[in-house]
């Protein structure tokens, strides 16, 4: 253990993750002092021995550490601000999601205030904060996340220091939820399709593991396509799966879905094609999305 694994800690802001995270905390040995700018929140929180303070400022002063967890930047913003001469010499890691520019923004600030700053993304829904399998990713003062990487450990088994880019924690946020939501909208539109023929979608679920199954693999060999710039389509080229792609749209017209998603799929490959990669694999279609 490091001196840090125990540290007093302060979190700003008791919505649904930042009562997680303050709980967090306690659960692992950490004195935490919590704070909200509206009242009726936390109780629970201190029956299990954290300490409420009457302002933030008081919030600040009790703890090395102090995590904010609120709406988004501009309630972040309303909140730090005022508090620049007692947060400085403090570790401050702000678990808000906001932009990768907000990010920057933010750790200008800091800087200018001598405040050691922690941009960071909670990637995982409130059941999992403080669990081995919670993921919260970090960019920042690197020093800083050493100095506490204990105490944020607690917060999530999975720390992930991504560099000292201040932006990189909101530009992977970012992008991984980029890929979920995507993911979610293929997931809902297919049980929709299933469900347009009488097959319900606890019936056909079951069937999806297998394209689960292989794409990490997919993922992986993607990320390394697309890096080098060489889009190898002897397997599968972008041309014959977007004809499965418009197959798909012109049936979920048929069928009286929203082919909305369909259709800038095809619209990007269609792209792609016209640019000369209808023979390379799908991951070609990257050099087609800006418009």
């Amino acid at each position: 253990m490091t001196n840090n694994d125990l540290a007093p800690v302060t979190v700003l802001g008791l919505g649904a993750m930042g009562q997680a995270l303050a709980g967090a905390f306690l659960a692992a040995g950490h004195p935490t002092t919590i704070w909200n700018r509206s009242a009726g929140k936390g109780e629970e929180l201190v029956d299990r021995g954290a300490v409420r303070a009457a302002s933030a400022e008081e919030a600040v002063l009790a703890g090395e550490l102090v995590v904010v967890s609120v709406v988004d930047h501009d309630a972040s913003k309303s909140i730090l601000e005022p508090l620049t001469d007692v947060l400085r010499g403090r570790v401050l890691a702000n678990l808000t999601s906001y932009p990768p520019e907000r990010a920057v923004e933010a750790a200008e600030w800091a800087g200018r205030h001598g405040i050691s700053y922690l941009d960071g993304a909670v990637m995982v829904p409130t059941p999992l904060v403080g669990t081995p399998e919670g993921l919260i990713l970090y960019s920042g003062a690197r020093d800083a996340f050493e100095s506490y990487e204990g105490a944020l450990k607690a917060l999530s088994g999975q720390a992930a220091y991504l560099g000292a880019d201040h932006k990189l924690a909101a530009v992977y946020d970012l992008a991984m939820l980029d890929y979920f939501y995507g993911c979610m909208a293929g997931m809902v539109h297919a049980f929709a399709l299933g469900r347009a023929y009488g097959v319900g979608a606890k019936d056909i679920a079951p069937f999806f593991h297998g394209i689960d199954s292989i794409m990490p693999a997919i993922t992986d060999g993607s990320a390394v396509t697309i890096d080098s710039g060489k889009y190898d389509g002897s397997q599968a080229n972008l041309a014959m799966m977007t004809a499965s792609v418009d197959h798909l749209l012109h049936l979920s017209r048929t069928l009286g879905l929203d082919s909305g998603v369909l259709a800038a799929i095809k619209s990007v490959a269609d792209r792609a094609i016209a640019k000369g990669h209808g023979a390379d694999d799908w991951a070609a279609t990257i050099e087609a999305l800006k418009v």
